[in-house]
């Protein structure tokens, strides 16, 4: 029974883990579903452990392929639902996953230039014109 009575002391270790609407996506390699996590007397599981679990649940090799999001615990705890998509491979993952998730799951990003020295090297730009001017500015930068 996951829902055993508030009286006993007994803690379940074992949380269980259902997939509701489970939809095949070809267009975007993926599997998406809406999970249920029932916890009872427990808190919510971590990110980590739920992957994991849902990574034996679908035979998936690298975790990384897996994006679990939007999750809300029910009034009085115990269940816990939220949506989760199963990419085929991690490619499929980077060039369909939003980036903001990718980063949540541990992907690393090259940081962005500052504004301002963008549009500093854009008015420096500005001021040169024809193919020499181009190899001058070119030098200036390397500097």
């Amino acid at each position: 029974n996951p829902f055993p009575s508030p009286h006993t002391r007994t803690k379940m270790t074992a949380l269980v883990i259902r997939t509701r609407k489970l939809m095949r996506n070809r267009l975007l390699m993926r599997k998406q579903m809406v999970l249920e996590i029932l916890h009872p007397q427990q808190p919510c599981p971590s990110r980590e452990a739920v992957k994991e679990k849902v990574a034996k649940m679908f035979k998936v090799k690298d975790s990384k392929c897996i994006s679990i999001f939007g999750f809300r615990t029910i009034y009085g705890g115990g269940k816990t639902s939220g949506f989760c998509l199963v990419y085929d491979n991690v490619i499929a993952f980077k060039k369909f996953e939003p980036k903001y998730r990718q980063t949540r799951n541990g992907e690393k990003f090259k940081e962005k230039v500052p504004r301002q020295q963008r549009k500093e090297r854009k008015n420096r730009a500005k001021k040169f014109t024809g193919t020499k001017d181009r190899k001058a500015l070119r030098a200036s930068r390397k500097k």
